[in-house]
């Protein structure tokens, strides 16, 4: 297994510092979003008793997160969630919430690269691919960093694939972006309404 594979070990001491083990050196919770953002898997434990604190700390910078201002949270999800503490949907909610989730992840990996695949009449004029390059990374900072793995939504050359492209596939991409931006919305009025 790769390094990057492993999740990154960070301890938690008494002193309540955060160790990264990797880099031997001490780290906030901004540095350890920071990791999580460039696609990384962090576990946090408790140097003394060995006890997993992830989930802990992963709320602690979710909460901090929504604190500046930053809502991704709607405030009738947030309550839902609290109500789904005390119900039975308390089951139901972890695996909804994950597999909705792995969607948005799927979702924006599909709309990157059919993006990137479509051809643009536009590709001709001097400063293109400079634009293309600007729209694929606003439309990775509108996803805020839900890709799976950074490196597929970056696979491939627009070029090659664009020409390689026939008009039958080029309509099926339309409708395939088409139905994804649909399945997006919808799964945002749900998660909405959670």
């Amino acid at each position: 297994m790769a390094e990057t594979d492993k999740p990154l070990l960070i301890k938690r001491y008494a002193s309540r510092r955060l160790y990264n083990t990797e880099t031997s050196d001490y780290v906030t919770l901004e540095d350890i979003a920071a990791f999580i953002r460039q696609g990384r898997e962090v576990q946090i434990v408790d140097l003394k008793t060995g006890d997993d604190l992830t989930r802990q700390y992963l709320l602690q910078i979710i909460a901090e997160h929504e604190s500046r201002g930053e809502s991704v949270l709607p405030v009738d999800v947030l309550t839902d969630l609290v109500r789904s503490y005390t119900t039975q949907a308390q089951t139901v909610v972890p695996q909804f919430l994950a597999a909705s989730f792995e969607m948005l992840r799927e979702g924006q990996s599909k709309l990157l690269e059919n993006l990137s695949a479509m051809p643009n009449p536009m590709a001709s004029m001097p400063g293109f691919e400079a634009l293309q390059r600007q729209q694929q990374a606003f439309l990775k900072s509108m996803m805020g960093g839900w890709a799976a793995r950074p490196a597929e939504a970056e696979a491939g050359a627009p070029g090659d694939r664009a020409e390689k492209a026939d008009k039958a596939e080029k309509a099926d991409k339309a409708d395939e972006i088409a139905a994804m931006k649909k399945a997006l919305a919808e799964m945002q009025a749900r998660l909405s309404k959670l």
